[in-house]
């Protein structure tokens, strides 16, 4: 019977090792698909043209993306400004002061239910509450509703990222007189700041390619965002959708493919640049 149990659990980790292997080869190899076809079809038009002047309509000479992506900096940005703050404190009550209330539980539901809400919705929601009452698309129409997709995913990482701090920590600190709040801002959230920006991150990387949203609140403009606040305002993701999917000329397939691969690179050198700074401080 011992000899039975132990090949059985010799092949059962064999069978989860090669499971595991055989889900990491898929992930990387979608993942390698993706950057090659985004690679191969993009980066012919990447040049220094494309890249410092504005998109034109179809047929006009000089064509490139830089107001769409001046524009998706913008909104992304203030998105982030917008939500990081209050989605910080939100996960500070959530998992140092709320936890077990009652007024805590229904906020993590509140987010939860946030999370799985299409964007879609989020951004028929800016367009009632902002866009029909002023009568504009605009560039901040577009960060407000990407500010309400970033605040479930930011608040609900901080909590989860504080819990993951030992308690000793906190009662080493409150032992040699600090408060409590301080002791949440100078030690618990020194301590998770790696799990806090891999958060703020993840809600950056998820709004920076949402389309939905943009075209209920900023729509798009083949002009500079220099009315960000009263006028449509050029976003990439809105610009790769209709020049690769809403356009027949060929051209403009491939100005969206080279937008697209700004924005993957984008996302990539991003979140390598942070891992690295990050690993490198807690050394």
């Amino acid at each position: 019977m011992k000899t039975r149990s132990v090949i059985f659990r010799k092949l059962a980790n064999l069978l989860l090792t090669l499971l595991a292997l055989a889900s990491i080869s898929i992930a990387l190899g979608g993942m390698g698909w993706i950057l090659y076809t985004v690679i191969c079809n993009g980066g012919t038009v990447i040049n220094l043209e494309f890249l410092t002047s504005p998109s034109k309509p179809y047929g006009e000479p000089g064509a490139g993306v830089a107001n769409a992506l001046i524009g998706t900096l913008m909104m992304t940005m203030g998105a982030t400004i917008l939500a990081v703050p209050p989605a910080l404190a939100g996960g500070i009550y959530l998992s140092e002061f709320g936890k077990e209330s009652r007024f805590a539980a229904m906020l993590r539901f509140c987010a939860d239910v946030m999370m799985g809400v299409p964007s879609i919705l989020v951004g028929l929601f800016v367009y009632a509450l902002i866009v029909i009452p002023t009568g504009n698309f605009s560039g901040m129409a577009g960060t407000i509703a990407l500010a309400i997709i970033m605040f479930p995913v930011i608040m609900r990482t901080t909590e989860d990222m504080l819990l993951m701090v030992p308690n000793t920590l906190r009662e080493s600190a409150l032992a040699l007189g600090m408060s409590r709040m301080r002791t949440t801002l100078h030690i618990v959230m020194r301590s998770a700041r790696n799990g806090l920006a891999t958060g703020t991150l993840l809600a950056l990387a998820r709004v920076s390619g949402e389309t939905a949203p943009l075209l209920f609140t900023a729509l798009f403009a083949d002009t500079w965002p220099d009315s960000f606040f009263s006028k449509p305002t050029a976003s990439a993701p809105v610009l790769i959708t209709e020049y690769t999917t809403n356009s027949p000329f060929e051209s403009m397939h491939s100005m969206g493919w080279g937008a697209a691969l700004l924005i993957t690179a984008f996302i990539l050198i991003v979140n390598i640049v942070t891992r690295f700074v990050f690993h490198e401080n807690k050394h």
